[in-house]
């Protein structure tokens, strides 16, 4: 089974900001304002092209010749370590297919309120409609509204949460969610070899991967310099495949050298970053980065997001080839299920969640 928290929790009422939105309000709810060294700064932002985050060539990786090969796979190191993020363009998936998943998503959002309160996100939980990740009722809120499924194995799935509207939507989504595991697969064939291992070693140990998606729309704000669209966290998962919608405005931003650097979206291709699985497997050489959304005043944003992590019956620690004594063991032994548990049951609160795995040293901080 999925772990999920079974004691209730009391988050108060969420306001529903699509609905918020189209009430036009002058100001925002006090849940959403976020306290001042919270709040998204723009200007602060470094904005030099020299911020830009890696992009691989995927094409190269699957049909090149081997100097071409090596230079991308040589891309996907240097971008594991020092972003932990990078974008895919020439992926192989049919630009058909991402617009209707993302027409699918759009229109989902779209249905009114009472329809997509079928589907409800019960507390403590990541599967359904409405706002993960909140504990308390005095927790500020993201701005955003989600939609969230576990899609692979077939028993986290919940299919009461799977909706009948838009009636393309299922099977839209399994051919979606089938080409991007065939994705992941690959990438983490790369990405392994990127750091020296047996190209099949995550995909061997990792069992029956498990993979979600989540969708996030974003209404404009009327003060996004006071809200932000989702908190700073890093993922739980392996990877992560980032899918943003077409005509969204830039929100997504990543935390490098102390700065928010904006990920400007290029057209049809897909945002990838490491989890903190692979953190752990790489003993920290490849890091999970924080990472948050922004809103924008006139322009709303869309993302699809799948996760892709190991089965949660695994059990997961730095692989021997990857620690020495330049680089001692950074984690304990953990269950993927355990540590998935945590993750969920837990607000997103930049890396803190990643404590969990860690072997504490007298320098700890």
């Amino acid at each position: 089974m999925a772990p999920v928290p079974l004691s209730p929790i009391k988050v108060g009422h969420i306001d529903d900001v699509q609905e918020l939105r189209k009430a036009k309000p002058t100001s925002i709810p006090q849940r959403f304002v976020r306290d001042m060294a919270e709040r998204p700064t723009l200007a602060t932002v470094a904005l030099s092209s020299s911020n830009d985050i890696p992009v691989i060539d995927f094409s190269r990786l699957l049909e090149a010749n081997k100097d071409e090969f090596l230079v991308e796979i040589s891309k996907i190191a240097a971008s594991c370590e020092e972003w932990g993020f990078f974008q895919v363009i020439n992926h192989g998936i049919e630009l058909d297919l991402l617009e209707s998943m993302e027409k699918v998503a759009m229109n989902f959002f779209n249905l009114p309120l009472e329809e997509k309160q079928k589907y409800p996100m019960a507390p403590g939980t990541v599967q359904g409609y409405g706002q993960a990740f909140v504990f308390s009722e005095d927790q500020k809120l993201d701005w955003c509204n989600m939609f969230a499924l576990g899609v692979e194995p077939h028993y986290i799935r919940n299919p009461k949460l799977w909706p009948k509207e838009p009636v393309e939507f299922s099977e839209t989504l399994e051919v979606y969610s089938r080409e991007i595991r065939k994705l992941c697969q690959n990438l983490l064939r790369f990405i392994a070899m990127s750091i020296g291992l047996n190209g099949d070693t995550f995909e061997d140990m990792f069992g029956a991967a498990v993979q979600a998606i989540r969708m996030n729309y974003y209404p404009p704000c009327p003060r996004p310099d006071l809200v932000l669209g989702l908190s700073p966290h890093s993922d739980g998962s392996a990877l992560t495949i980032l899918q943003q919608g077409k005509g969204s405005s830039a929100g997504l931003q990543i935390l490098k050298n102390n700065a928010w650097v904006p990920v400007q979206p290029i057209p049809n291709a897909l945002v990838i970053n490491i989890g903190d699985t692979i953190e752990v497997l790489t003993n920290g050489r490849y890091k999970s980065v924080e990472h948050r959304a922004v809103t924008h005043k006139e322009r709303d944003r869309l993302s699809l997001v799948t996760f892709y992590a190991p089965s949660y019956e695994i059990e997961l620690a730095p692989l021997p080839e990857l620690v020495n004594e330049n680089n001692p063991c950074k984690y304990r032994r953990y269950s993927h299920g355990e540590y998935s548990k945590h993750y969920v049951t837990n607000k997103l609160q930049g890396k803190k969640t990643l404590e969990f795995a860690k072997i504490q040293t007298k320098d700890s901080s």
